[in-house]
Parts: C-alpha cells; sequence; structure tokens
C-alpha cells in the first residue's frame, strides 16, 4: 500500500485536477468577447490535458496499492484548488488560472522535495509542473505581464 504521505499527496493533486477539469469546462462554455475564439479552444485545450493528468495521478496512487479520491464532494474538501466562482469576463477567467497554476506549481514543488524516497512518482509531478509552469507563462503573456 501505498504510504500516507505519498497517498496524500496524489489525492490533494487528483482533488486539485478535478476541480479545475470542471473550472476549465465552466469558462470554456461561458468565455465570450473578442478573444472567444482563442480561449474557448486554449480552455478545452487545458482541460483535456487535465484530464490525463486526473487519469495518470489515479493510475500512480493505485498501481501504489492507495485509493484514489472519486467524489466530487471528497474533492472539494481536499483541494486547494477554488471552484470557479461566476468569473464572467475572459480576462478574469485568465487571471483566475494564473493564480491557480501558480498554486499548484508552489504545492508540487514542496510535494517533490517530500518524494525523496519515490523518484517515479517525483518524475511525474516534475512533469505535471513543467507543464503548469509553461501554462502560466503563456497565460501571463496573454494577459501582457
Amino acid at each position: 500500500m501505498a504510504n500516507e504521505k505519498t497517498a496524500e499527496i496524489l489525492n490533494k493533486q487528483v482533488a486539485n485536477w478535478n476541480v479545475l477539469f470542471v473550472k476549465l469546462h465552466n469558462y470554456h462554455w461561458y468565455v465570450k468577447g473578442v478573444n472567444f475564439f482563442k480561449l474557448h479552444e486554449k480552455f478545452e485545450e487545458l482541460y483535456n490535458e487535465a484530464a490525463g493528468h486526473i487519469d495518470e495521478l489515479a493510475e500512480r496512487l493505485l498501481t501504489l496499492g492507495g485509493e484514489p479520491v472519486a467524489t466530487m464532494k471528497e474533492y472539494l474538501e481536499i483541494a486547494t484548488v477554488p471552484e470557479a466562482s461566476g468569473e464572467r469576463k475572459a480576462e478574469e477567467m485568465v487571471q483566475a488560472l494564473v493564480k491557480d497554476f501558480q498554486a499548484l506549481s508552489a504545492e508540487l514543488n514542496v510535494a517533490i522535495g517530500e518524494l525523496d524516497d519515490d523518484e517515479p512518482t517525483q518524475d511525474m509531478l516534475i512533469g505535471v509542473r513543467q507543464s503548469v509552469e509553461k501554462h502560466t507563462w503563456m497565460l501571463r503573456s496573454f494577459l501582457g505581464e
């Protein structure tokens, strides 16, 4: 069975990515304005990527003998990524995602450091962090930052 710390780290990420998956769908459906086509497509790209992270994280936990959280209630109880909160302007959506990705990156940094006895899980989280960092840069560039 997965050690308790590893299970906690992976489940937190499963929860975060599930909340983010729903948030990205929200943004995909409700984005409006001159950047509609760009952002509608980008949000779809991001929620498809989130789905991949969810599966990879959960399957890693199962491989280690753990049990991934698998209900909305559980996700919302342990996720640090907040749900969409009525952002209706495209720029607000992108700003919220930048904030979410920056927080995820920081959490992943801590988690990677705590898993020094589990290189395969570290490697997986490093890959997720690398993607998050690139998306943060791209979204900040979109905002002109």
